[in-house]
């Protein structure tokens, strides 16, 4: 089953499109990691699967099959902002009642162990809450209705570390315990590598690469050999990025490690997770091959860059 499948799907604002031509199937029981730049349409997708925003063109599902935004879509799916709406003049109490209340399934006695668990006091507003706080009653609110699909849009962006490492703590131990699905859209690459185990990466409103990380991990290496060489050997290396310095390059290329053979003089070494994401990213240069993008499942995916 696919918690999240689209077919050219677009949303376009005004005249300008914040997503387009976006096809793409997120299987379930996974911890996705959702990336890209400021302005790349991550917020969008969610929006779109979520049911917050209607597109413009394609089509959007959910959970199997289910129309986004439709009752048995929001049924299954729980989502929590940037912004972790709440109403500040609540107390927890209250925005645990008023949930409960608006859902068809919520399971008030987890949601009061949890704050309990916490110290966050039922009494106590929303507004009066820290930022950590507010962050982990959004979640433990997302989490009582029992969701099968977790989506997270930049939850962590204004937390300190120990906050972000708490709420991932909640997030992992409801993936072991419930076996949900997470989709989670965030700038903190080194939070991401902890959690993830299949990416997304969104940039100038496509998908430009998706698959599960120890796939696309395996298919890139990162090459360092002479600049001199760089130009003799780019037309027969995949390159995704280049970094070249006075005397030594780097190259970061799609592989087939069991065909693909290192040039002389040249060094091979395993890519990571946040090194990967930079690269696709980054704008290519000169020495970059344009070409499609390998999915997880070896289907090009063709871009523009």
């Amino acid at each position: 089953m696919n918690v999240i499948e689209t077919r050219g799907l677009g949303k376009c604002y005004g005249r300008t499109w914040a997503l387009r031509e976006c096809t793409l199937a997120i299987p379930a029981g996974h911890v996705v990691a959702l990336v890209g730049p400021n302005g790349a349409g991550k917020s969008t997708l969610l929006n779109l699967a979520v049911g917050l925003a209607d597109p413009t063109a394609g089509t959007v599902a959910v959970l199997g099959g289910r129309p986004a935004g439709s009752p048995a879509a929001l049924d299954g799916i729980a989502f929590v902002a940037q912004e972790t709406p709440l109403y500040p003049n609540m107390p927890a109490a209250d925005m645990l009642h008023l949930t409960r209340n608006l859902n068809r399934r919520f399971d008030q006695q987890y949601a009061q162990a949890r704050l309990g668990e916490l110290g966050i006091p039922l009494e106590r507003k929303a507004g009066k809450l820290s930022g950590g706080q507010r962050a982990q009653l959004a979640l433990t609110l997302a989490l009582a209705r029992r969701p099968h699909l977790l989506v997270l849009d930049e939850p962590m962006a204004m937390l300190d570390p120990l906050a972000r490492h708490d709420f991932m703590a909640t997030v992992m131990t409801a993936v072991a315990d419930e076996g949900i699905s997470v989709v989670l859209s965030s700038h903190v690459l080194t939070e991401l590598e902890r959690v993830a185990d299949y990416l997304v990466l969104v940039s100038h409103g496509q998908v430009q690469v998706a698959g599960k990380v120890d796939d696309l991990l395996a298919g890139h290496r990162v090459l360092t050999g002479p600049t001199a060489d760089v130009d003799r050997y780019a037309d027969r290396l995949n390159v995704v990025n280049a970094r070249r310095g006075q005397a030594q390059a780097h190259l970061l290329v799609r592989t087939n490690t069991t065909t693909d053979a290192v040039p002389p003089g040249w060094q091979a070494q395993l890519v990571g997770l946040e090194e990967l994401t930079l690269a696709y990213l980054r704008e290519p240069d000169a020495a970059a091959l344009p070409g499609p993008t390998r999915t997880d499942n070896g289907k090009p995916t063709e871009v523009t860059k």
